[in-house]
């Protein structure tokens, strides 16, 4: 959320910062409430320094023993209309606070102008896109041939959207996430195994409400969401918390199952499992103070990184133009393997820095060596999801015999297994 002083006081230069994302944001509406708001402000304050007057002059005419009921009445009276406009300033509040959720976050100086996808800006690049020796195939046939994944029995339990692992496939991503955790928490992040289902405040916290409620999955019965990802959870671990400044920068990775609708992508990616209502992924997530921050996002982004390079897979790295941001991220970098099967890129991960976008919403704090409390920055990655990672695997592993070839790296987590066949 975005800081309402911030927005009051420098209204022209949000609005040109946001329409670097495309559109024209109004922050009329917001203005208003913010005008209406500051003059019941200004308006008590008068108030109130009126009936400190009245106080003195009550005190003095008591010290002199004469009458002060009528500036007693007075002074009553104006406790009432101050207690009155107390209560419509904090009502007014919330409408502001309802407008201010509704605005995504503004991009960072360094983010590249662009309107879409297509003016993304790749950075870097590990090893280069190949046709392996089994040739380019997509991960479905692969799957189904080898056993990996039954997607007519996933579709007759669920429906469409949904993977079936079995088998080895099924043993392959309990690897992979084994071997994900074992490689992030050796780097110094804590694992957190965080509950499925979450408030509304929680996913408010990291916005992914009031926005996206569609996208989301809700119980019936009960005021839950199931976790889009496990940002939602581990960043809400501190939300209304005031951090110590000595303990930052604060890192934490997560297994979980995410949920999905997908809503608005019907008809896109139906075969395989490209994209699906249900996924495994490991998360990185991380708290810093706002001068290391970007800093913090470099060294989250080549965590991400450091798991494909050990799995020696081909991927590069973007930096995501103003356009193409999440909605509460101030800079992204997304991770992109190849997939020789597919003949694309799939975005496997994607890293950002929140800076105090999310903080405001949870109310995460910390105090610096200065005693002073600020909002923390909030930064979080995919180190990775599972899903693309293994069509990576499954494609670019193919042998001239039809078989997997698993990279060495995995092969401890499957007893040694040097290929699926």
């Amino acid at each position: 959320m975005l800081d309402s002083k911030r927005v009051r006081e420098n209204p022209d230069g949000i609005r040109t910062a946001l329409a670097r994302r495309g559109g024209k944001p109004d922050l009329e509406p917001i203005l208003e409430l913010e005008r209406a708001r500051r003059a019941l402000q200004t308006e008590v304050q008068a108030l109130k320094a009126k009936r400190n007057q009245i106080s003195e002059e009550v005190a003095r005419l008591k010290r002199e023993k004469k009458d002060a009921d009528a500036l007693v009445a007075e002074s009553r009276t104006l406790g009432e209309q101050i207690a009155a406009l107390d209560t419509k300033g904090r009502e007014a509040e919330g409408p502001i606070a309802d407008l201010l959720l509704r605005l995504p976050n503004v991009p960072a100086a360094d983010v590249p102008d662009g309107t879409s996808a297509e003016q993304n800006v790749e950075v870097r690049r590990f090893l280069e896109p190949a046709v392996p020796p089994g040739g380019a195939k997509p991960h479905w046939d692969i799957a189904e041939r080898l056993g990996l994944i039954d997607f007519a029995r996933a579709g007759n339990i669920s429906g469409s959207g949904f993977g079936l692992y079995t088998g080895t496939g099924a043993r392959l991503v309990r690897a992979l996430v084994n071997f994900m955790l074992d490689l992030h928490t050796a780097k110094g992040y804590r694992e957190i195994l965080p509950p499925y289902l979450v408030t509304r405040d929680c996913m408010v916290g990291t916005g992914q409400l009031p926005k996206f409620e569609e996208d989301m999955y809700r119980l019936r019965d009960d005021a839950l969401y199931l976790i889009p990802t496990a940002e939602v959870p581990v960043t809400n671990m501190h939300r209304g918390e005031i951090l110590g400044g000595k303990d930052l920068p604060i890192r934490y990775t997560a297994y979980s199952a995410c949920f999905r609708r997908e809503a608005g992508t019907y008809g896109k990616d139906t075969r395989g499992i490209v994209r699906v209502h249900q996924f495994d992924k490991v998360e990185l997530v991380k708290f810093a103070a706002p001068e290391t921050s970007y800093a913090e996002l470099e060294s989250l982004t080549a965590d991400a990184e450091e798991v494909l390079k050990r799995l020696g897979l081909c991927y590069r790295v973007l930096k995501l133009c103003a356009g193409d941001l999440g909605f509460a991220s101030a800079k992204t970098y997304d991770l992109e393997l190849w997939a020789p099967g597919l003949d694309r890129w799939l975005e496997v991960s994607s890293c950002s820095n929140f800076e105090d976008f999310q903080a405001r919403r949870a109310n995460i704090r910390f105090r610096g060596e200065d005693k002073k409390v600020r909002f923390v920055h909030t930064l979080n990655g995919s180190g990775v999801a599972i899903p693309r990672l293994f069509i990576a695997l499954l494609e670019c592993g193919l042998q001239a015999d039809g078989s997997v070839l698993l990279p060495e790296a995995i092969r401890p987590y499957l007893g040694g297994m040097e290929r699926i066949g």
